[in-house]
This record gives C-alpha cells, structure tokens and sequence, in this order.
C-alpha cells in the first residue's frame, strides 16, 4: 500500500479541484448501516419505478465536490446512487490524501460498504439490484466489495489496485469491469494483466481494458495534467453500458 500511495502522489500535478460554482447538488447527506453508524451522499434516481443502486466510491481525496457530482450524473440516468465517505473528510493536498489512505482501517471500511450496499437494495423502490463503482482508491474499494459481498450485482473499477490471488477473487459472484491507463505509472500494464489471468483462473466474469497513452486518473476531468478525453469518453460510455446491462 505505501508504494502505491507513494508512487500515487507524484503523478502529473494531481490536485483536489471541485467543479463549477455553477453546479448545484442534486442530493443530500444520509444516515445508514446500524444505528446510523455511517454518513453518506443519497441521490435518488426518480419516482414511479424500481430501480438499481450504485455503491459509489470515492478518490483519495475523499467525499468532494467532483464525486457528488458524478452521484448526481449516475442519478440522472436512473441509478438510486449512495456515495459513501469513507473518510469523513475532504483532503486538499497529496500529502494529506496519503495519510488518510494509509490510516484506513480495511475492516471497518469493507463493513461501510456492505452497509451501503443494503441500504440501496432495502429502498422501496429499489429493483433489488446493485453494482459498485469507483476510482483510484475508490476503484480498488469497488474491488473489495465485490470480493465480500456475493449479492453484488456489478462492479466498475477505474484504475484501482488488483488483486491478483486467484483464491480471493473466487468469491466475487458480480461480473466486473476494469479500466487501466497503459502509462499509469502506480499499475504498471504487467500487473493488469496479471489481474486478467487471475480473474480467468478464478472463472469470474470479466471485461479488463487497457487505455494506450493513459495514465492515472485519465478519466478525471478535474485532473487537467491526468484527463485523457478520448480515453475517458470511451471508459464511461463502457461504464453506463456495462451497468445497464447487469443493473437495469
């Protein structure tokens, strides 16, 4: 984890940028899990239907601006979307991102998400169906639930750490989608494809794309050192594609 993290930090200029003034959240903070242990950002996905949830997992940065809009966006296309904050603050520069990653405690965030996960299925309009999706940190977390949670429906990871032991990725029933930058630097290409064969030897279904010229967190278009648009355009039209399919 402290390679990861270190070799992270150094990736073209990466920086906690929020978007526009002009956006304005669509959704609001919710108690979940037991007792109302964990905080989360809930934006419902409309009225007068059943619908699929999203687990949504944030950066290193934490619950910020950027990924309350991406629950919004996820929301708008008919997702009842939960963004957890496994943190319980927003990180404003590497060195402060760093430390909360390297202080989670795996544990006790594996249960937040498991919780998440309930409360989107026990919505009354949920359609019982849910997925995972995350980026960088978060990316690897939506691999986490996967592993731990075998009523998961999907999960999305966008350039989050794999595991490559062929025992823990037995557990995973979801089908998954991958998304790595072939020039990210913290994931060189080899461990990708060290994740793809241990997914196949594990018989779990998969769909792992590599990105030519990409690095990390080329689908952040608030990382304008990072954003690749072509790449990023790609990956998410994958993304929405992929979820429909298993989701809706």
């Amino acid at each position: 984890m402290k390679a990861f993290v270190a070799g992270f930090a150094v990736l073209a200029g990466l920086m906690a940028v929020t978007p526009s003034a002009a956006w304005a959240q669509m959704g609001a903070t919710v108690a979940f899990g037991q007792q109302g242990a964990y905080r989360g950002y809930f934006v419902p996905g409309g009225e007068g239907a059943r619908l699929p949830g999203i687990v949504l997992i944030h950066e290193w940065w934490g619950l910020n601006s950027a990924m309350k809009a991406e629950a919004d966006k996820y929301a708008g296309a008919g997702y009842n979307v939960l963004a957890v904050d496994l943190f319980g603050k927003v990180a404003t520069t590497p060195e402060e991102a760093r430390k909360q990653v390297q202080e989670l405690a795996q544990q006790a965030a594996t249960a937040h998400l498991l919780a998440a996960a309930n409360y989107l299925r026990a919505l009354p309009n949920s359609n019982g169906r849910v997925g995972s999706l995350g980026w960088c940190f978060g990316g690897g977390q939506s691999l986490t639930l996967a592993i731990h949670d075998p009523r998961l429906n999907a999960a999305v990871i966008y350039y989050g750490q794999p595991v490559s032991d062929p025992r823990q990725l037995a557990k995973i029933t979801a089908p998954l989608l991958g998304h790595f930058g072939e020039a990210d630097q913290s994931i060189p290409l080899a461990r990708v494809n060290e994740f793809r064969q241990a997914l196949a030897a594990a018989v779990v279904a998969h769909l792992i794309y590599t990105y030519p010229d990409a690095g990390h967190a080329f689908a952040n278009p608030t990382n304008t050192n990072a954003y690749q648009r072509d790449a990023a355009m790609t990956a998410n039209k994958r993304t929405e594609e992929f979820l429909h399919r298993y989701l809706k």
